[in-house]
């Protein structure tokens, strides 16, 4: 059997992230053979996983960003266990390396950002290793990508919640804006014809189910009742759709009237992450 240095447990430690004691068996385990014994943490992780399959892994880091020319928008949500994973430096870092590789790959969905390589590792076997060092749940447990003449995007509370905002012309500020915008007031849609037609019909049923059973709505024609119903579907889309919502930063005019000050410029989509 080959002897074990400091230096090879330190090298493995910086190709895997794991720790010094797991990198010592590791090698230990293998004879010394350095690409078994990253196989044989590789090996762990995935045990670790197994077991831990059931934990919901409700914190994490998101990271919101776009192309360098501003015309592509990802979020990548790379979720753990607890915050005291997700506030350490090195896991943010973590999580924003796979971030860059999404856009340096123009990535498309999640199952693609896993596939892709970094340094000649898979993102999914980084997950995999990172995972075997930590001890936690770990995932690309969301991701979002936009495509639009300009993207703005925004990360909002120390990397909890990212928000990308597509428009039809560039305007960095007004971008910003909205995308705050979003982040606080979490409308459900750009306008009353974005709301899909299943959010409509709950929301109006539940209206409506709410008003039968006021005792002052007892009696009442359903003719009134619907009448009644669409007027707070109204307030609703005026509530939960981003153009009518009141601009935060001047209650005194909606954010379609903010948007129409600007330019000619329209809001064609926007997502938003977060955390939970």
């Amino acid at each position: 059997m080959s002897a074990i240095t400091a230096q090879d447990i330190n090298k493995l430690r910086q190709a895997t992230g794991a720790g010094m004691m797991d990198c010592r068996k590791a090698l230990t385990e293998t004879n010394g053979d350095f690409e078994a014994a990253i196989d044989w943490l590789r090996k762990q992780g995935q045990k670790v996983a197994a077991k831990r399959s059931d934990r919901e892994a409700k914190e994490g880091v998101i990271i919101a960003k776009t192309s360098a020319d501003h015309t592509t928008g990802f979020v990548v949500c790379i979720a753990c266990e607890t915050d005291f994973v997700s506030k350490n430096a090195e896991f943010v870092a973590f999580a924003q390396s796979i971030a860059d590789a999404a856009v340096a790959n123009n990535v498309k969905s999640a199952e693609e950002l896993n596939a892709i390589s970094i340094n000649g590792t898979t993102v999914a076997d980084m997950i995999n290793d990172k995972l075997a060092a930590i001890g936690e749940k770990i995932s690309v447990a969301k991701f979002e990508r936009l495509d639009a003449p300009f993207v703005a995007s925004y990360i909002h509370g120390a990397n909890r919640m990212g928000v990308l905002v597509a428009l039809t012309a560039e305007a960095a500020e007004l971008g910003k804006d909205l995308a705050m915008q979003i982040a606080a007031m979490n409308p459900v849609a750009v306008d009353a014809d974005s709301v899909p037609a299943e959010t409509v019909a709950r929301e109006r049923a539940i209206i409506i189910e709410t008003m039968k059973e006021d005792p002052k709505m007892a009696g009442k024609p359903e003719e009134m009742i619907a009448k009644i119903a669409e007027g707070k579907i109204a307030a609703f889309f005026k509530e939960q759709t981003l153009l009518a919502q009141s601009f935060v930063k001047d209650g005194s005019k909606t954010v379609g009237e903010h948007v129409k000050s600007v330019g000619d410029i329209k809001v064609t989509e926007f997502k938003r992450v977060a955390l939970g």
